[in-house]
């Protein structure tokens, strides 16, 4: 059994290999904390150990069941009553990790019919809580405030419309303008839903987060919908809560699937907390000792000054970045490399950390072996490059054309909007990775978008016979290069002007690449939102839907399908309800492809809710993965 395993999972585990992304939990390292999470150095507190220690004597190891089989145990009860005063809240409810917590909380208030508006570098568990909704999920770049007005005011017709934030980033240590943030919600009537975990315990008065801290300086808060406050962080425990009124608590008790079907946390998991929460909220002097050991790592090497107790020191290259942490793990330091596509190509770094039990003996040495291993490093920035570095650096957008099967007019689509976005002012690129048969997409494209610039990106393989790309490749005793797929895509998004990339697949979505990998395979990978074309005559209903729910299921969002050909009302109608696509668009044969008909069919292309074809290009980055 194992040999078969090594065998089925073998491709894949080199592809990482190659990429400098191997990952183990076997790692005995260990040095002076400066990578944890645990900011106040509650996780060996004795106050907060004894508690868990009670806790376990008198109900025992775990919770027996979710809550709504077994019932509440006053540890949980009393957990939440103090998370709750904490944030002067009417209601918490605990749940058994902030990934729950998130699943939670944006599955039980949206789904179809809402739009939920995303910060670029939100956690992974909100980004895939916001995929799995099934609402509609608009990104920004990264505290972009004309980019949210923007997202919010184009989602007008939403039933609901929620925007999703964290207090502080927890890769770039950033704390989100929650002021600003709120003020935007009212014009807009929209909700904000702020996940605390690495502002809870740090920021505002008591610790109580960046929402308390925005309240205290007089900002308007009544936006406010919900906050997720980690145990795991400041606390020094584990488990997360749901913050907020009574009638939302009730909501995720009814709908939060992540509530409903979990064990709920341990007697003493809710315990540790209680105490936990109580020693953060009234001792203000650990709380600054973390702040000021974070301002000290940053002074030392000559960083931005945090927002909170997270230090990003960018170093650029996921191998560069390993041998800097591996030096400093050597030299008795526990940190540790933070790599692509974690955060976006280019910007891997080292991820301090700066505790209230790091003293200022441990904080100098570390400053002074990280500056010496910097230079030692061969061709690796240096300390003032560092220093300029902006960690909020972000890879250009990139838009996925795919169809629902062959020749249903992804080369022409693709043209039109590489040519729509050029027109936008950023100029646009284009790249099919794999070309099969004797057609040039490229150079079709290229021919249709002479005159605006646009890029263009040759494929990564070329195969005579016009099949899909595993039979392709095969006839030419060949294989498609996988591997180099996303770091290609990384790459060409790695540019400083910012422009769109359009990736046009090569046939439909389950075409493989390899007998072991389809296209949508690659899709759920990189995370890169669909424009997908589909037919609009006979036979689209089943074909669109399926394809449609093909990359729902694999958390791919389709950010606008495009009926082609003859225009047919009924289907169009069909589509624009079913499908559960935030733009459907009708694109029919056009008589020539002269780019004076292309220019007025994108000019005069609307949705069926009206969005105009250059807006979905105006701005906007796709979903990245950033994590704890």
């Amino acid at each position: 059994m194992a040999e078969e395993h090594a065998a089925l999972f073998a491709a894949e585990l080199q592809s990482l290999r190659d990429r400098d992304l191997s990952r183990t939990t076997d790692d005995p390292t260990r040095g002076v904390d400066f990578t944890s999470n645990d900011y106040l150095g509650l996780a060996q507190d004795p106050r907060v150990v004894e508690a868990a220690v009670r806790a376990l004597q008198e109900h025992g190891a775990g919770a027996a069941a979710a809550r709504l089989l077994a019932g509440p145990l006053p540890s949980h009860d009393a957990a939440e009553e103090a998370a709750a005063t904490w944030l002067s809240a009417e209601a918490a409810l605990l749940l058994p990790s902030g990934y729950h917590a998130n699943a939670a909380l944006v599955g039980a208030l949206a789904g179809r019919g809402d739009v939920l508006v995303s910060d670029a570098l939100v956690h992974a568990s909100l980004i895939d809580a916001a995929r799995a909704s099934r609402a509609r999920v608009e990104v920004h770049a990264h505290l972009d405030l004309d980019e949210i007005e923007h997202r919010l005011a184009t989602a007008r017709g939403a039933r609901r419309r929620i925007l999703l934030t964290e207090g502080v980033f927890s890769m770039d240590g950033t704390a989100a303008p929650l002021a600003a943030l709120c003020e935007i919600c009212a014009r807009h009537d929209a909700w904000l839903v702020v996940d605390e975990a690495h502002s809870a315990g740090l920021l505002g008065p008591c610790g109580a987060g960046a929402v308390a801290e925005a309240a205290a300086a007089g900002a308007r808060v009544d936006r406010m919908l919900a906050r997720v406050v980690t145990g795991g962080k400041a606390l020094g425990v584990s488990g997360a809560f749901i913050v907020g009124s009574r009638s939302l608590r009730e909501l995720i008790v009814h709908r939060g699937r992540a509530f409903i079907f979990s064990t709920a946390p341990s007697p003493a998991v809710a315990a540790a907390l209680t105490a936990a929460i109580g020693i953060a909220a009234a001792e203000d002097e650990r709380r600054e000792r973390c702040l000021d050991a974070a301002r000290e790592i940053a002074r030392g090497l000559e960083l931005p000054t945090p927002d909170g107790a997270i230090v990003p020191w960018v170093i650029g290259g996921n191998r560069r970045t390993l041998a800097l942490a591996e030096r400093l793990r050597s030299a008795g330091f526990g940190v540790r490399a933070v790599r692509s596509p974690t955060v976006p190509a280019g910007t891997e770094r080292l991820r301090l950390v700066g505790h209230a039990h790091n003293t200022a003996a441990e904080i100098d040495t570390l400053v002074r072996a990280a500056r010496q291993a910097a230079l030692d490093l061969p061709a690796t920035i240096t300390i003032s490059a560092v220093a300029s570095e902006t960690t909020r650096r972000e890879r250009s957008p990139a838009w996925i054309i795919a169809g629902t099967d062959t020749g249903v007019g992804k080369t022409v689509l693709s043209a039109v909007v590489v040519r729509a976005a050029a027109r936008a002012g950023r100029g646009s690129g284009y790249w099919k990775p794999v070309q099969t048969g004797s057609d040039d997409d490229t150079g079709e494209v290229r021919r249709l978008v002479s005159g605006h610039d646009v890029e263009f990106a040759e494929p990564l393989a070329r195969f005579p016979l016009p099949a899909s790309p595993h039979e392709a490749a095969a006839d030419v005793d060949a294989s498609v290069p996988v591997a180099r797929l996303t770091p290609t895509l990384d790459d060409l998004r790695s540019g400083d002007d910012r422009r769109p990339w359009f990736v046009e697949l090569a046939g439909g979505l389950m075409v493989p690449y390899r007998m072991d990998v389809l296209q949508i395979d690659w899709l759920a990978e990189i995370g890169v939102p669909v424009l997908l074309a589909a037919r609009s005559s006979l036979g689209t209903l089943n074909h669109t839907l399926l394809s449609v729910r093909a990359l729902e299921r694999a958390r791919v969002d389709v950010r606008a399908l495009f009926l082609i050909g003859e225009p047919h009302p009924s289907n169009f109608a069909t589509l624009a309800e079913l499908a559960g696509v935030a733009d459907v668009f009708e694109f029919p044969r056009l008589e020539s492809l002269r780019a004076a008909e292309l220019d007025a069919w994108i000019d005069g292309a609307r949705s069926h809710r009206g969005t105009a074809l250059s807006d979905l290009f105006a701005c906007g980055t796709p979903l990245t993965q950033p994590t704890q």
